[in-house]
């Protein structure tokens, strides 16, 4: 057979190949083809047919705002035949149908095995936020973090790490979380940084939010509770006094609870005690100013320094004599003391206010009157008067005796 035979024979099969592929293709059908051209915000695709296919810019995939973000010129694409035209040679592709069919089964895939995987936010809607997984995707506001997001505008664009929580493929419904990945991560970390903690151990951490009882420390990714009462060795009303959100604190780790995941932490246990201050602070014999804090029946308990009470025993208060410290002292009044005994190591300081104060001088003693002289006792004969210890006793009969003879 001649080369001349052959080349026609061949390109007769070819012509027949394409014919055959002209008269094959049809609506719903799956092509191959490739990316040779972006215009008019969609896809110019050549599948090997007499004319090129298009394929829209909303079956490239779903949230886009241009073609460019889903596909790039000389990209193998898989698509199906929606419509097709010949007389005004339109073929119209989708690109989304078939990324739809292969999403579902990935979909329940992740599903079933609870896997990891990652998605890139296309939108942000009133609820929460939409990604592409080949399908719709959705993320509720409230499985996107563990904490509050108010305002998720500066979320588009991002990547975020999801797990699969709901699947409706019926009703084409994919319901997404990052807060379950997060949740998950945060308890594992939570178990290893409980196991690596020891009761005593003083670390730094971050105070991360206050309550009415207590402050909230991160201490490497897990929270411990401050308790108010453990945030100064002074008194606090409430922890805003004391700290901020955000302020770096020593703390010291008073107990950790794996089984409730609860740490209890001690800010003032990692600072010096009030008492250990003291020690190098107050000596024997100084006068220093307090302020009265308690009165009781022996005494008053006077603040020397914050956390360092002092009694002035009810003799120490006063150079006169008080029946109680209420007479002379009030609470919150400031006085001066005079330390006695200093004992840091019991906890103990014994005051006075009387020796920082001047002893009154004692009052001249009066001068006694002369003694008068007695006048001579007389001596009374009568035998009508009585004579006692008691003094004189006259009766009524004694003394007018004689006149009531008269009227017998």
């Amino acid at each position: 057979m001649s080369e001349e035979i052959k080349n026609q024979e061949a390109a007769e099969a070819a012509n027949q190949d394409e014919l055959d592929q002209i008269v094959s293709l049809k609506k719903g059908d799956t092509v191959k083809g490739t990316i040779v051209k972006l215009e008019d915000n969609q896809a110019v695709v050549s599948i090997g047919y007499k004319y090129d296919g298009v394929i829209p810019i909303r079956e490239l995939s779903s949230g886009l705002d241009n073609a460019e973000e889903a596909v790039q010129v000389g990209q193998e694409v898989e698509a199906r035949i929606i419509s097709i035209d010949d007389g005004k040679e339109k073929l119209v592709l989708s690109k989304r149908a078939i990324d739809s069919e292969n999403a579902w089964e990935k979909l329940e895939k992740l599903f079933e095995s609870k896997e990891v995987f990652e998605v890139v936010v296309n939108d942000v809607v009133k609820g929460g936020i939409v990604v592409d997984v080949g399908v719709r995707g959705f993320i509720p506001a409230s499985m996107v973090e563990r904490h509050f997001v108010e305002d998720f505008s500066d979320y588009k664009g991002r990547t975020l790490r999801v797990v699969v929580k709901e699947l409706d493929r019926e009703n084409n419904k994919v319901i997404l979380s990052q807060k379950d990945v997060l949740e998950a991560e945060f308890e594992a970390n939570k178990l290893k940084v409980m196991a690596e903690l020891k009761e005593g151990q003083e670390i730094v951490g971050t105070v991360q939010r206050l309550t009415q009882f207590g402050a909230f420390v991160d201490v490497g990714g897990v929270d411990g509770l401050v308790h108010v009462s453990e945030i100064a060795w002074t008194h606090v009303d409430k922890p805003s006094d004391a700290v901020s959100e955000g302020d770096q604190v020593k703390v010291k780790v008073l107990k950790v609870d794996p089984e409730k995941g609860k740490i209890s932490l001690s800010m003032k246990a990692a600072q010096p005690g009030p008492w250990e201050s003291a020690a190098g602070q107050f000596n024997n014999n100084d006068i220093v100013t307090g302020v009265v804090k308690r009165l009781v029946n022996f005494g008053a308990f006077v603040e020397i320094a914050p956390g360092v009470e002092g009694l002035v025993h009810i003799s120490q208060i006063s150079h006169k004599h008080i029946g109680t410290p209420q007479e002379v002292l009030e609470e919150g009044q400031e006085v001066k003391v005079k330390i006695l005994e200093m004992n840091p190591s019991e906890k103990r300081v014994s005051l006075s206010i009387k020796e920082t104060e001047e002893a009154p001088e004692a009052a001249p003693k009066a001068e006694r009157a002369p003694r008068a002289s007695r006048a001579p006792r007389e001596e009374l004969n009568n035998p009508n008067v009585s004579l006692n210890n008691s003094g004189l006793s006259i009766t009524l009969g004694e003394r007018f005796g004689d006149k009531l003879n008269k009227f017998k």
